[in-house]
C-alpha cells in the first residue's frame, strides 16, 4: 500500500533552521522513500512499512537530538506526489 505524508517540523528553539534541516537529511537517508520539501512542509511518499518506519526512527532521532519539538503530519493513503 502506498502512502503520503506531509510533515511540519516546529523546533521550540531560537535556532529552528538547524533542527529542521537535521530532521530532512535524516530523512533523506531512507532509500525506499521518497522526500520532497518546499518551504512549507516536508512531503514523503513509498510504502506503508518504508515511510512509518523513516518517520518513526527520524522523530525519535529528532527528539533526542533536540529536544522539545512539534510535529504536524497529514497522512494519505496513495500516491499524491506531483
Amino acid at each position: 500500500m502506498q502512502l503520503s505524508v506531509e510533515i511540519s517540523k516546529y523546533p521550540l528553539a531560537d535556532d529552528y533552521i538547524g533542527p529542521i534541516t537535521g530532521f530532512i537529511e535524516q530523512l533523506n537517508t531512507y532509500a525506499d522513500v521518497t522526500v520532497l520539501t518546499n518551504t512549507m512542509s516536508t512531503q514523503l511518499f513509498g510504502e506503508y512499512e518504508a515511510v512509518m518506519q523513516a518517520l518513526q526512527e527520524c522523530i525519535k532521532w529528532s527528539f533526542e537530538r533536540y529536544g522539545k519539538v512539534v510535529f504536524v503530519c497529514k497522512f494519505i493513503h496513495g500516491d499524491l506526489r506531483p
